[in-house]
């Protein structure tokens, strides 16, 4: 059992679970608790930790859990590495996502493709909860460009519930270079825009299309607007300027 936060393997955790860059630079990511634990496909595990008061309270061994043995740490330690005020004594490091947009749209050339593509999401749960409607909606993937918030950062995982597990998000430091990857795949792409003339449900959809989503204050940027083949509008009553970044995607998401 690890008793000392000094360990270098618990200081390695402790900055990919606090450090961006060192998630993009190894590659992995975090997950806590057991709910979540179980969901990991075996393929992008990599190893577990857990606390010694989880495995006195589990009543099972923890490799049931993982088919892997997880390396036992004290409680304050484990408190150490959890991104929680709560933690539930499990800890896994995962592998990222390393497939590339163009990686993905060649593997999809042909058939029905529907994707969410968000430029500067700043808030995790917004990203969070796009993850989890994507999947429900049917979604194939979300692509994300350099100036949204890490799909990786704890609090944007949690929010998921798993549904990061199941619904790739590919990063892409050329948004508009993504998107013409997509249109030479015929993928049609729609932006949301209040001035535009179509109503969001009078559009009819084909089966290979992708929704742009903009920041939560300025919306989408002229150049990524710009590179949309038709715009919609979600009509709003009252005096609002705009919806929540992520109830526009889900209002969307749910139209096709």
């Amino acid at each position: 059992m690890i008793t000392s936060t000094s360990n270098e393997r618990i200081k390695y955790v402790t900055s990919v679970v606090k450090n961006a860059k060192a998630r993009r630079k190894e590659g992995v990511f975090v997950v806590e608790g057991e709910k979540m634990a179980k969901e990991i496909p075996p393929e992008i595990l990599v190893e577990c930790f857990v606390s010694e008061d989880y495995t006195a309270a589990s009543g099972h061994a923890p490799s049931a859990l993982f088919g892997k043995e997880p390396t036992v740490v004290s409680s304050a330690v484990f408190k150490k590495m959890s991104d929680t005020a709560s933690p539930q004594g499990i800890l896994c490091i995962c592998r990222q996502n390393a497939v590339t947009v163009e990686e993905f749209i060649s593997s999809r050339t042909k058939g029905a493709l529907r994707l969410l593509v968000l430029e500067t999401i700043q808030d995790p749960g917004n990203l969070g909860t796009m993850v989890r409607t994507a999947e429900g909606a049917g979604f194939d993937a979300i692509i994300t460009d350099e100036n949204t918030v890490d799909v990786y950062n704890p609090k944007v995982t949690r929010s998921t519930m798993g549904s990061l597990f199941r619904v790739p998000v590919i990063a892409s430091s050329d948004l508009a270079g993504a998107i013409d990857i997509l249109k030479r795949s015929s993928v049609t792409v729609y932006a949301a825009d209040l001035k535009a003339s179509k109503d969001y449900k009078d559009e009819s959809y084909g089966e290979r299309i992708a929704f742009l989503i903009g920041n939560e204050g300025a919306g989408l940027s002229s150049a990524i607007s710009s590179k949309a083949d038709k715009l919609i509008k979600i009509p709003m009553k009252g005096q609002l300027e705009s919806l929540n970044a992520a109830v526009a995607a889900a209002i969307l998401m749910y139209s096709v």
